[in-house]
Order: C-alpha cells, then structure tokens, then sequence
C-alpha cells in the first residue's frame, strides 16, 4: 500500500520523488529516457530488470538506467515501513543545468559501457545528502526551480567526489547513450529466475500475447516449454557435478516449489532428483 507520495517538477519532469509504502508493495517503472538514483531510506526494495536484479537495504542506493523495472518493497517487520528517495536524471535538464557543456568529470564518458543496475556505496555525505530532501519534502513553498537544479548538481558532485565517481559516468552514459536491449538479451538474462511470464512481458515492453508471439518467432518454442527444459537442463548438471541439496538446486533453477521441481525432474528424466 503506499502512504505517501511527493514530488518535485523540473521542466515538466519529476526530477526529486519521495515515497512511503506498506510492504510488501510492488510496482512497475518505465524510465523510457531518463536514469535515476534510488535511495532506500528504510525497510528493504528489490529491483529487476530485464537482465539485472539488486536487492538493497537501508541507506543503500542504487543507479537505475533508462528502462523498465519492477520494484518490489519487501516486509521484513510487520510494523516497519520502506521509505524511498528517487532522483530522476534526464537528458534535456542535465544539458539545461550545464548549459549544454558538462562539467569536467564527466569528460569521456561515450568510453563507457553503462550497467543496467548500479550499486551504490553509502556514505556520511550521502545520507545527509538524502536527509537534507526532507526538509523540501516538508517545506514545499520554499522550493524553486533554482533550488531543484542546485540540488541536482550538489548530488553529481557527491558522487563524483566519493568513490562513486564511475557509478555516476555509467549513468550518465546511460542517458545520453541508451543501450537497446534485444528480445533474447531479456529471455537469456531471466532463464533461470523466478520471474513470471506477466513480469518478463511487461520488461520486455509487450502484451503478454504479444510477449508469447514473439518468444514462438525466436525460439520456435512456447515460454513454458522452452523454461522448463532450459532449468530442468541446468539441474540436472548441478544435481551431477556439485554437492548442492536438491532445494538449492530447485530454487537456483528458478523453480518457486521443490515438490513441483521434483515431478517436473522424475518426468523429464525417470528418475527422483534426490536419486538422480
């Protein structure tokens, strides 16, 4: 359930967003040309992506690219709220601030490959950085659009000025060089997780009907069939080669339920996995 909800406009953007939810909350993003640092302030988030996953903690923050993601706010105490910050990055208000000529630490940064997900290392200045919001957050007649582009800049500069520095030309390499992302990047990256066909569609920017007719044009195969084979593949040379239990093997595989994987097994192969 979210609770509550705050942001500041830039240009017409939300650039600062400020967010409390009740977990576990779930919801989607499309970032379709911007990238964003994602600050959790309290409780504990995981992000996917269609080829990344990150799961991160209180005072942790991560980089995010242009793209679609599925944020996931998961309940650790029943009376414990997650609480985030998000500082969305755009291409047309960072060349705005900089007048077209960005500044020097970010010199070379067409050199860089950019990550989908970015992980962030906290810091005294970057939590003050983020503590620092709340009082705009709670004193919104004192924010202007010169204040927004200060307070976009002050956190370039934390970041560049910390060992962080390579997180923040990643990201904005990401905004000004968006790296597509093909069909069977996304299938090949969540082979093996527990995502549901709903989620990877949604990642993937189609109608799970849609998702489902072009999964047939690649693989000549439907999604279920082609995952259970892959994963059920994949067990049998773990169950073979390492000592791992047949648990970590279902759930390494993306299987959600052992019993479930050990049928899917004994069908496929005659055999129980345990025997196997």
């Amino acid at each position: 359930m979210l609770k509550d909800f705050q942001q500041f406009e830039f240009g017409g953007k939300a650039i600062f967003v400020k967010a409390v939810m009740k977990p576990p909350f779930r919801f989607d993003v499309d970032m379709g040309n911007d990238a964003c640092f994602y600050f959790i302030k309290s409780g504990l988030a995981r992000v996917v992506a269609p080829t990344d996953a990150a799961t991160f903690k209180q005072d942790e923050g991560v980089v995010l690219q242009c793209g679609r993601y599925i944020s996931d706010y998961l309940e650790l105490n029943a009376d414990e709220d997650c609480e985030a910050v998000a500082v969305h990055f755009y291409p047309e208000i960072l060349k705005l601030i900089y007048d077209n000529e960005l500044p020097d630490f970010l010199v070379g940064i067409e050199k860089i490959v950019p990550s989908t997900i970015d992980r962030v290392e906290s810091s005294t200045l970057l939590s003050n950085y983020i503590n620092s919001l709340d009082f705009y957050f709670n004193n919104p007649s004192l924010v202007s659009d010169e204040l927004l582009k200060l307070k976009l800049k002050e956190l370039l500069l934390l970041l560049a000025k910390t060992d962080n520095v390579s997180v923040v030309r990643s990201l904005l390499t990401g905004v000004f060089d968006r790296h597509q992302l093909n069909f069977k990047e996304i299938i090949e990256a969540n082979v093996y997780t527990n995502i549901t066909l709903n989620e990877l569609a949604q990642l993937s920017g189609l109608s799970l009907s849609s998702f489902k007719r072009e999964f047939k044009k690649y693989y000549t195969s439907t999604p279920a069939r082609y995952f259970k084979t892959k994963r059920l593949e994949r067990a049998a040379k773990l169950l073979r080669n390492t000592t791992l239990r047949v648990s970590e093997v279902a759930y390494d595989c993306g299987f959600n339920d052992v019993a479930h994987f050990s049928k899917s097994f004994h069908a496929e192969y005659g055999i129980n996995p345990s025997e196997f």
